[in-house]
């Protein structure tokens, strides 16, 4: 029962309110009502403004979790308006007890999973492939990124847009008022509906609620299950101009048998991005600069095969998405981190071009970078370019080219190195009247690096096809992919290569919403079956797994399987040449159980045990984690994972541990740190970084990074050091 009285009667009363019903052939419609002229509201998280008491509301919401389709414990009232240069979101998000309401986290993008939130989405083409996603807790925390759909659901969280949001909270529950600027968005300028979707968190219960698209395979994470937002006209993104220019100072020192040497440096460059039209812009950079980027969580790697580093810097997060390849197929011919880092190394870019959008039914993206010289390291240039065309309702085909030229490529036997894929997808969300199907195929080939190669043009390619049908209860996959065994893409990654791989898999999901106890039970089978190019078993992988979900939101996860491997080289394991694997064929079984308690709890844990046959031996895997928040926008994480590896050649242990903490005294100020060791590098990596938003687009960071080596007599050895500023600030014409 509400406590507020008077913000009952006005939800009773409310100019006229949307109370449409969800349905699959005729999602919901929120009405959009434009500001009088000269009237900007004050955003301050209390909807009391007169628009909010005339303007249109929906509480039109239903449950996917745990009862799909059923009326929400708590209601929940959303209202749109908008002025020429901003669109605003009101949201009410009652709650009959508001001493229940949860919410931890104040630092932007930090996980929401602990918290209460109200999430939505904005597809601001209306064409149910891509949109903006926003987040808000009841701390005031601002989360964001974009949103694409294919072979899968790719949110890029690590983009960060310009726009603001309050919060109140009071004896009905909590409210957000939130202000986007036009000019944080693509658009097209014509068109006065926009596809939009809302979803409503109710923590304690772990209630998901959403405004269209409430069954389980549908949701605010596709668009193509959105609402409409109608009656937008007359929206400006000004000049469509935006300069950003920034300052960077470092400090660095840098040990060399004991003695160190300081370096100090003070550098400045710009970012123009310009809004060629409302839907398609265009960015150029000078002397890009990423001080304020947060640094890798390390991995030990006892596997053949490099590890995938997640790209953090924001000049190539921006537009990101639309250089996405096949997604979900596990090709990347097109692979940020090639550009500005080699081999762990910093490298500089000079001056890089962007271009991104949406012309038509064709989504385009150009980039255009420079790096300079450093060290034995020559100064290059890469092109990126990516094309997609939309078509039927839900499917495209695309085309992607990259270029890598290195300068005085001539006299290291480099020429110019070229990649083209093509990718097609089919897909619909009406499969069998409201089921999703997915197909997908690509193709990609690049030219040889070097002058005088011998490898064939088959051998450099690489080539798949992917069919999914990913639905609840119920999802299935199967892909086969080849990879020949020259495929190495100049700004690509590949792990692996040589090979032909099967791989199907299928899993069952019970939603048991009438259990006190227990919420959710997945059973998931998946199966690997990869030869070499001559069709002899290399990796073949069978696993059973088991996972249970309770009310509460603690999990639990049992998975059994069995594993074949076939070593056709010596296989160094500790990269040391202490440990050799030999050749020869494999056969192991292995055993793993996962659990973690509810991450919405003020002190949550969680851990594994694997045991495994390994090689020639044997491996059993321990990891432990805990997290404890003793309040609003504080927490500290360790976590701690071991290896017990015991082979024929030898024996070995590695430990990694990591621990992080958080301080965010409000959503625009945000303190975080970082310590990580592991025995393998011997290296005690130490990070922090101070975050303050001045406002929306204009910030400032204070960085510091220290290394230190754990020599033979266990003593930590300084080797590098740094500390650096940053400060942009960012105008709008």
């Amino acid at each position: 029962m509400l406590r507020n009285w008077s913000h009952l009667l006005v939800l009773a009363t409310l100019l006229p309110i949307q109370v449409q019903a969800q349905d699959d052939d005729y999602p919901p419609v929120l009405q959009a009502v434009p500001l009088p002229k000269d009237v900007d509201l004050r955003v301050d998280g209390q909807l009391d403004e007169a628009i909010w008491s005339s303007a249109p509301a929906s509480v039109a919401f239903l449950q996917q979790e745990p009862h799909e389709g059923a009326a929400p414990s708590e209601q929940t009232q959303v209202q749109v308006a908008y002025s020429k240069d901003h669109l605003y979101i009101g949201a009410m998000l009652y709650d009959s007890d508001p001493e229940g309401i949860i919410g931890y986290q104040k630092r932007r993008d930090a996980s929401l999973s602990t918290d209460d939130r109200f999430m939505l989405i904005l597809d601001t083409h209306n064409d149910g492939r891509s949109a903006y996603f926003f987040e808000v807790n009841p701390a005031g925390l601002m989360g964001d990124g974009l949103l694409t759909t294919g072979q899968g659901i790719n949110l890029n969280k690590d983009w960060d847009g310009i726009w603001d949001v309050k919060v109140a909270r009071g004896n009905y529950g909590w409210s957000a008022e939130i202000r986007i600027p036009f000019r944080t968005l693509n658009f097209d300028a014509k068109r006065d509906t926009w596809g939009i979707n809302f979803h409503r968190t109710i923590r304690r219960r772990n209630e998901e609620l959403v405004w269209s698209g409430h069954r389980r395979n549908q949701g605010l994470f596709r668009p193509q299950n959105a609402g409409q937002l109608i009656g937008l006209s007359g929206m400006s993104q000004g000049l469509g101009l935006e300069v950003r220019p920034f300052a960077v100072g470092t400090s660095q020192r840098i040990w060399t048998d004991g003695v160190g040497n300081t370096s100090r440096q003070g550098d400045a460059g710009f970012d123009v991005t310009y809004s060629i039209a409302s839907n398609l812009r265009a960015s150029v950079s000078i002397n890009t600069e990423f001080a304020e980027t947060e640094v890798d969580r390390r991995r030990v790697n006892l596997t053949r095969f490099p590890l995938r580093f997640p790209e953090q810097r924001a000049f190539f997060l921006e537009g990101s998405s639309v250089f996405r390849f096949a997604p979900s197929s596990g090709v990347d011919p097109y692979f940020s981190r090639r550009i500005g880092l080699e081999d762990g190394q910093v490298v500089p870019i000079r001056a890089g071009a962007r271009l991104a959008g949406q012309v038509s039914r064709y989504d385009v993206g150009f980039l255009q970078i420079r790096t300079g010289a450093t060290g034995n390291l020559p100064m290059e240039d890469f092109t990126v370019a990516r094309t997609k065309a939309h078509i039927l309702s839900e499917s495209s085909i695309g085309f992607l080219y990259t270029r890598r030229s290195t300068h005085g490529g001539d006299e290291l036997g480099l020429q110019n190195r070229h990649t083209v894929g093509i990718d097609l997808e089919l897909a619909t969300s009406s499969f069998r009247s409201n089921k999703n199907l997915q197909f997908q195929a690509f193709l990609i080939a690049h030219n040889a690096a070097r002058i005088n190669a011998t490898s064939s043009l088959f051998d450099r390619t690489v080539r798949g096809i992917r069919l999914a049908y990913p639905n609840r209860p119920f999802y299935m996959h199967a892909s086969y992919r080849e990879f020949g065994s020259a495929y190495d893409p100049a700004v690509g990654f590949t792990s692996r290569t040589g090979f032909r791989r099967f791989q199907p898999s299928f899993s069952y999901s019970w939603l048991l919403s009438e259990h006190p106890v227990l919420r959710e039970f997945t059973i998931e089978l998946r199966h690997e079956f990869l030869t070499d190019l001559d069709f002899k078993a290399e990796t073949v992988n069978t696993s059973i797994s088991q996972e249970l979900r309770l009310d509460s939101g603690d999990e639990l996860e049992l998975s059994i399987g069995h594993d074949f491997e076939r070593l056709v080289f010596d296989f160094d394991i500790r990269r040391d040449g202490s440990v050799i694997v030999p050749t020869g064929s494999y056969h192991t079984w292995e055993i793993e159980f996962e659990g973690e308690t509810a991450p919405q709890r003020r002190v949550s844990v969680g851990g594994g045990i694997g045991y495994a046959g390994f090689w020639t031996g044997t491996r059993t895997d321990f990891s432990l984690s805990a997290t404890v928040r003793p309040g609003p926008g504080i927490s500290v994480s360790t976590w701690w994972s071991h290896n017990d590896v015991r082979l024929g050649s030898g024996s070995f242990k590695t430990n990694l541990v990591r621990t992080s903490t958080s301080l965010a005294l409000s959503p625009s100020t945000a303190f975080s740190a970082n310590v990580q060791y592991d025995d393998l590098s011997r290296i005690v990596g130490l990070y922090g970084r101070f975050h303050w938003v001045i406002r929306p687009g204009s910030d400032f960071y204070l960085v510091y990074t220290h290394n230190l080596m754990d020599d033979p007599l266990n003593r930590l050895v300084p080797i590098t050091s740094q500390v650096a500023t940053k400060l942009a600030y960012t105008h709008r014409f």
